[in-house]
């Protein structure tokens, strides 16, 4: 007997939904590097746990750099943290530059951790526009648009290429996914590191 369409298209749902499932759970980590090693971090996260972090053989070390409000232009791919503002906009908490190799990375809209209720929006510039509150950015993305407003004195950094020399006691660091293993250790393949005294802001 012939499998109706119906029956494939659930069949599909059914399988993407196993897939997703095993998919290991991911942790993001904010905190200072109090000890390294080996591969081994040992981190003090910003809510004070201590916590273990292994690194891959292959890590991607990322430098957090401060840049300047003019360095976004239409074309930019940012990462914009921000808090969303009753009329629909965002207001931006932290603005971060993607070199272009990253453009496309975890594009879309999403909730974040910096802040309760804050919001992540990685897209790409449409339009910037000097404002009487600060300067208003469109941004662009596959699903939607948001309108972003970057208040003065607004941190705004970039990614550097860095290396591992960087993952060294008193470092500040965000890992945006650091992965859960089976036995329960943490496992991060890409590890960003404030540069110059730069706290990464997102």
């Amino acid at each position: 007997m012939p499998k109706s369409p119906l029956f494939a298209a659930l069949f599909a749902v059914a399988l993407a939904t196993i897939a997703s499932a095993q998919q290991p759970p991911t942790v993001r980590i904010r905190g200072t590097i109090e000890a390294v090693d080996g591969p081994m971090l040992s981190i003090k996260s910003r809510d004070g746990a201590d916590m273990k972090v292994r690194t891959t053989d292959n890590v991607a070390v990322f430098g957090v750099a401060a840049t300047e409000l003019p360095e976004i232009k239409p074309g930019s791919y940012i990462g914009v943290t921000a808090m969303p503002e009753p009329d629909g906009t965002q207001k931006a908490i932290a603005v971060h530059i993607f070199p272009e190799n990253q453009r496309g990375a975890a594009e879309g809209f999403r909730p974040w951790d910096l802040r309760a209720n804050s919001t992540m929006t990685n897209a790409t510039v449409a339009e910037t526009v000097k404002g009487a509150d600060g300067q208003n950015i469109l941004v662009k993305y596959k699903d939607g648009e948001k309108k972003v407003v970057v208040p003065p004195g607004t941190p705004v950094v970039t990614f550097v290429a860095g290396d591992k020399s960087e993952l060294k006691p008193g470092a500040k660091i965000i890992i945006f996914g650091a992965m859960k293993k089976d036995d329960g250790t943490l496992e991060a393949n890409r590890v960003n590191v404030g540069r110059d005294g730069v706290t990464p802001p997102m």
